[in-house]
């Protein structure tokens, strides 16, 4: 039987005092690939970030790998543990992209090798890694915040519209970093509306509609209904 990864109960989480999450209840467990669909402003982004331990559980209860997303030491934990591709990137536009990549690698105990091949692996060795980030390109900032993610090899993928601002070999690379990640034993959770590649990745789909989990369905069925 597969292991509980996230777990989630009845989950209010406040932007402000809006409710972005309004009692969600969400299960994931080891090696499954999640799809999180919705409008926009449905709390799809609200629920990655409470899964990172970023954003705070205000009622209800919470874990990811068992630690308790509502105590300040649970969160901490959580974040030790997973990776976050959001809109908004941890990136400092100050350093270089090797910098970045290995300061990231390095908070989540990965060797420098890790971050090295990371940086060949997405595109942005060679002469960009001495490139400061403010210097980047749309396309270029992605793809360093992909290789600190896949620097810091977590155990969970929060991916938020990940082939946003990707060109066509950025896009394919994605989806065979999620398949090889889930092929090592991680878990991934994946909030987009490109169904037509994303689905074929998910083993399960899940609505997310006015902060709540709302319905879930299987592999082939994102567009459904």
């Amino acid at each position: 039987m597969s292991k509980p990864v996230v777990r989630l109960r009845g989950v209010v989480s406040l932007i402000g005092r809006f409710p972005a999450l309004a009692g969600a209840d969400f299960a994931v467990s080891e090696g499954e690939v999640v799809l999180l669909q919705g409008p926009n402003g449905a709390g799809k982004s609200t629920l990655l970030r409470v899964c990172a331990g970023l954003a705070s559980v205000h009622n209800g209860t919470g874990e990811v790998f068992g630690f308790d997303l509502t105590t300040r030491s649970g969160q901490r934990e959580v974040r030790r543990r997973v990776g976050l591709l959001s809109h908004a990137t941890a990136l400092y536009d100050e350093l270089t992209v090797e910098d970045n990549v290995r300061f990231w690698a390095a908070a989540a105990n990965a060797d420098v090798g890790a971050a090295d091949a990371a940086m060949d692996r997405l595109g942005v060795g060679g002469r960009l890694r001495s490139i400061r980030v403010a210097g980047l390109s749309a396309g270029q900032r992605r793809r360093t915040s992909l290789a600190v993610l896949v620097a810091r090899r977590p155990m969970l993928w929060l991916l938020d519209e990940p082939h946003a601002g990707l060109d066509a070999e950025g896009r394919d690379l994605i989806d065979e970093l999620v398949h090889q990640a889930v092929g090592q034993g991680a878990t991934a959770i994946v909030a987009s509306h490109e169904l037509d590649r994303v689905d074929s990745l998910a083993t399960r789909t899940v609505h997310v509609v006015g902060g709540q989990a709302m319905e879930v369905r299987g592999p082939g069925q994102a567009g459904a209904g």
